[in-house]
C-alpha cells in the first residue's frame, strides 16, 4: 500500500520546530507496516526532517492576492500524486482541500481532525461538515471532543465513516532521575494559561526554596509576564530535548484556557513520570487516568493543587507511577488500527496478498455452445487451472455463452443483463483481479463500474491472436487490444510487444507470454509411440467449417501444396484446408498421436515469438516440431528442442532427414516437451500474469 501523508501548508516537520501533528505523523510511520511506502508531502523551508520519505512541494507567487495559497498547494500536491499513483491519500487539518482531491484524484482519502472542525474553512458549517462524510472515504478525530465538535447540530447521520485515534507514544522503560522541577511546555500565550503558571510559581517557588521551574516554548506575539528568579524558560528546543526534561522534571502543569482538542504535552508528561496538572477543557481529560484536574481555572486553584503535591510526597509518587505504568494510549496499539483502519479501505485485496491467496475473476469464451470442443485449446481453461494449483480461488464466466443463453427481445438487451450480471457477481464475490480475454462483451462502462466499486481493483486482458504483418486481420486484433490498454492495469499478448507500435506511458505495461501447456491437457508423449503419419499440421477457418471466405487467400494453403510437391513420399496428416475438414476436441488429438512430427506454420509473415496456441499442443503432447526461424523461438529453445528452417527447401530437407532418423528425432522431442512443461507450464504462466499484474519485476525464465 502507497501512502501520501499530507501536512498543512508551512507546518514544519523537524525535529525543533514539529507541531502536534507534524509529530503525529512522523510517530505512526515509525510502526506502521507501510512506513517504507508512506510519503510525507509538505511545503516548508526548514531542512533536518523528521523522516526520509519527505516530499517537499515548492509554492510560487505565495504573496500574490491574486492566487489562492491553498489552492495552488493542492493543484500542486495533486500533480505530484498522480505521478507517483499513490493508494491513500491522507489530509491533515485541510477539509478545505477536500473538493479539489475528491474530483480529481481516484486514491482513497482519509482525512484527519487534529483541532476543532467548526473553526476550519470547508468543515464550519453544517452543510460542510455533512458534504464531508459523503466525500472522504474516512474520517479520523484525535479525541471523543474533537469528533463531538464535528458533529455538533448535523442530524443525525451515521458514523460508520469515522473513528477515534489518539496521540499515542511508547511507554518509557528506561529508570527515571528526578529533579526538584516543575514544567509548562508549550505556547508562552494566555489561552494556553502560561500567565497562570508563571504568577502561581511565586508562590510555590517562594515556599519551597529547593524546588526550581522551567518553561518550554516561545509565542511571535510574546508578552512580558514576570517571571520568578528560579524560573527559567528554555524557548523552543527539539521534541528529543522536550521529552528529555519532561523525565527529569516531577510535576507538570498544563492550564489550558483554550479548549484542547487533545493536548499530547498532558500525554508526554505522564508517559515520562510527571505528575500532571491539567485544566478540564477540550479533550485534555481524555490523555490520561492519573492527572489531577482543576475544579477552576485560576491562579488560585493551581498553587494549592502544586503545594499540595510537593508537601505529600506520597501522593506524588504514586500518581509518577500510575502515570508512568498505565500509559493510555500507546503508539503499538494504535498503530495497528490505523493500518487496519487503511486496509478495511480495501477489503479484499490486502487480506488476500497478505495470505498470498487471491480471488480472480476470469471471463473467456468457454465454447458451450460447440460443446467444450475447443477444451483442448482453452488458454482460459489453462489460466483457471494454473491460478487453482496455485493456491488461488477462481471463478469463471463465459461472456459469450451467457448473451446466448439468455435471449431477450434485441441483442442490446442481453449485454445489459450481462453488465448486470457481472455487477452482481462482483458485489458477492469481491475480486482482486480480474482477467479477461477475447471477450466481446466488455466494455468500458463494465470496467469503469468495477472501479467505482473497489478502487484497488487490478484488471488485465489477454489476447492470444496473431499480430503479424501481411495478415488481413491483423488491424481489428490491434485495435481490440488498444482499445483496452488505457483502461486496464496490465495487458498480455502472446507475440512480442513491439509489434504494437506503442511509445507511450502504457507500453511498459504490455507483456509477451508463452501459450502454457498443461499437465491435464497435453498429457501424452508421441515419441515413446511409433506413428503411422510423418508429419501432422491442422489449422482451422472459422470454429464450424474449413472454408475460406469469398475472394479470400491463405498464404499457408500456398506453402503447404508446394511442400507436399516437393516431397510427395512423406506420408502427410493435414487438417482444415482443401477436402480435409478441421478436427476439434478428441478428434483433434487421435490425429495428433499419428504422427512422428508436426509443423507450427502460422498465418501472415513469420513474427517474433507468435506460435498461436498450437505449439503448446505439439511440443507439450512430445511431437518433435518444425519452425521458421524468424519466429526467434531459439530465445527459449535450443536446436536439441526444436528443429527451425530458413525456407521451405530446408524445410523438405529436415523433413526427409527426420523421418529416417527416428533417435535423434525422439531425442528432440523428447527435449522439447521437457523444456516446454520447466518454462511455460500452467502454474508458472499463471504465477506471471498475476506478478505482473500485481507490478512485480518478475520474468518468463
Amino acid at each position: 500500500m502507497k501512502i501520501a501523508s499530507i501536512l498543512p501548508y508551512k507546518e514544519n516537520y523537524t525535529e525543533k520546530g514539529a507541531g502536534a501533528v507534524a509529530l503525529w505523523i512522523n510517530n505512526f510511520i515509525r510502526d506502521s507496516k507501510y512506513k517504507k511506502s508512506t510519503f510525507v508531502i509538505g511545503s516548508t523551508t526548514n531542512k533536518n526532517h523528521l523522516s526520509g520519505n519527505y516530499i517537499n512541494i515548492n509554492i510560487e507567487n505565495i504573496n500574490s492576492k491574486l492566487n489562492s495559497t491553498t489552492k495552488e498547494y493542492s493543484n500542486k500536491i495533486i500533480q505530484k500524486i498522480k505521478s507517483l499513483e499513490f493508494d491513500v491519500i491522507e489530509l491533515h487539518n485541510r477539509p478545505i482541500m477536500v473538493k479539489e482531491f475528491f474530483e480529481k484524484i481516484n486514491s482513497k482519502i482519509i482525512l484527519y481532525f487534529h483541532n476543532d472542525p467548526t473553526t476550519m474553512k470547508g468543515a464550519k458549517s453544517v452543510t460542510e461538515r455533512i458534504h464531508l462524510l459523503k466525500s472522504v472515504d474516512k474520517i479520523i478525530f484525535i479525541s471523543e471532543w474533537v469528533k463531538k465538535r464535528f458533529f455538533k447540530n448535523l442530524p443525525k447521520l451515521s458514523d460508520n465513516k469515522t473513528q477515534i485515534i489518539y496521540h499515542s507514544i511508547d511507554p518509557y522503560k528506561k529508570k527515571i532521575t528526578k529533579k526538584k522541577q516543575i514544567i509548562f511546555v508549550g505556547k508562552l500565550n494566555e489561552s494556553k494559561g502560561y500567565d497562570l503558571y508563571c504568577k502561581s510559581l511565586f508562590k510555590v517557588l517562594n515556599e519551597n526554596k529547593i524546588w526550581n521551574a522551567v518553561s518550554i516554548g516561545e509565542e511571535k506575539r510574546f508578552q512580558d509576564y514576570p517571571i520568578h528568579k528560579r524560573h527559567k524558560n528554555l524557548g523552543q528546543i527539539s521534541h528529543k530535548k522536550v521529552l528529555k526534561h519532561l523525565s527529569e522534571s516531577e510535576i507538570a502543569i498544563i492550564p489550558s484556557r483554550w479548549e484542547e482538542p487533545f493536548g499530547r504535552t498532558a500525554l508526554e508528561a505522564a508517559s515520562r513520570g510527571c505528575a500532571t496538572i491539567i485544566s478540564d477543557t477540550g479533550g485534555l481529560s481524555e490523555t490520561t487516568d492519573h492527572a489531577i484536574k482543576l475544579r477552576k481555572l485560576d491562579v488560585k486553584n493551581i498553587e494549592c493543587e502544586v503545594i499540595k503535591l510537593i508537601k505529600n510526597d506520597k501522593l506524588r509518587k504514586n500518581i509518577q507511577l500510575k502515570s508512568k505504568k498505565f500509559v493510555r494510549h500507546k503508539l503499538v496499539n494504535n498503530s495497528k488500527k490505523i493500518d487496519s483502519m487503511r486496509e478495511s479501505l480495501f477489503p479484499f485485496v490486502y487480506i488476500n496478498s497478505q495470505n498470498k491467496r487471491m480471488r480472480i475473476l476470469n471471463i473467456y469464451n468457454l465454447a458451450q455452445k460447440l460443446n467444450h470442443r475447443i477444451y483442448n485449446l482453452s488458454l482460459g481453461k489453462k489460466f483457471t487451472n494454473g491460478f487453482i494449483r496455485n493456491g488461488h480461488d477462481v471463478i469463471e464466466i463465459s461472456d459469450r455463452d451467457f448473451v446466448r443463453q439468455n435471449k431477450s427481445i434485441g441483442f442490446l438487451n442481453n449485454k445489459d443483463k450481462f453488465h448486470k450480471y457481472l455487477i452482481e457477481t462482483f458485489k458477492n464475490y469481491n475480486p482482486d483481479l480480474i482477467l479477461f480475454g477475447h471477450s466481446d462483451n466488455i466494455n468500458q462502462e463494465i470496467l469503469n463500474d468495477f472501479r467505482k466499486l473497489n478502487k484497488k481493483i487490478i484488471i488485465s486482458q489477454w489476447n492470444e491472436d496473431p499480430l503479424m504483418n501481411g495478415l488481413d486481420d491483423t488491424s481489428s486484433n490491434i485495435s481490440k487490444i488498444k482499445r483496452f490498454i488505457p483502461l486496464v492495469d496490465h495487458t498480455f499478448i502472446t507475440t512480442h510487444p513491439s509489434t504494437l507500435n506503442l511509445h507511450n506511458k502504457n507500453s511498459e505495461n504490455i507483456h509477451f507470454f508463452m501459450t502454457p501447456v498443461d499437465k491435464n491437457i497435453e498429457c501424452f508423449d508421441v515419441y515413446k509411440l511409433k506413428p503411422k503419419n510423418d508429419i501432422f499440421y491442422a489449422m482451422s477457418h472459422g470454429v464450424n467449417r474449413a472454408v475460406l471466405k469469398k475472394g479470400k487467400t491463405d498464404n499457408r494453403v500456398i506453402f503447404l501444396n508446394k511442400l507436399i510437391k516437393k516431397i510427395s513420399e512423406i506420408k502427410y496428416d493435414f487438417y482444415g484446408f482443401g477436402k480435409q475438414e478441421p478436427v476439434w476436441g478428441n478428434e483433434f488429438y487421435k490425429s495428433l498421436l499419428n504422427s512422428k512430427m508436426a509443423l507450427n506454420l502460422s498465418r501472415g509473415k513469420p513474427t517474433k515469438h507468435y506460435s498461436s496456441n498450437r505449439i503448446a499442443s505439439l511440443m507439450g503432447n512430445g511431437l518433435m516440431v518444425f519452425i521458421d526461424q524468424k519466429v526467434n523461438l531459439t530465445n527459449f529453445f535450443s536446436p536439441s528442442e526444436i528443429v527451425t528452417y530458413n525456407d521451405i527447401d530446408d524445410l523438405a530437407d529436415q523433413i526427409k532427414f527426420y523421418k529416417i532418423n527416428d533417435k535423434s528425432r525422439m531425442k528432440i522431442a523428447k527435449k522439447g516437451k521437457n523444456k516446454y512443461f520447466k518454462l511455460f507450464n500452467e502454474r508458472k504462466i499463471s504465477k506471471y500474469i498475476i506478478d505482473k499484474s500485481l507490478g512485480k519485476k518478475t520474468f518468463l525464465f
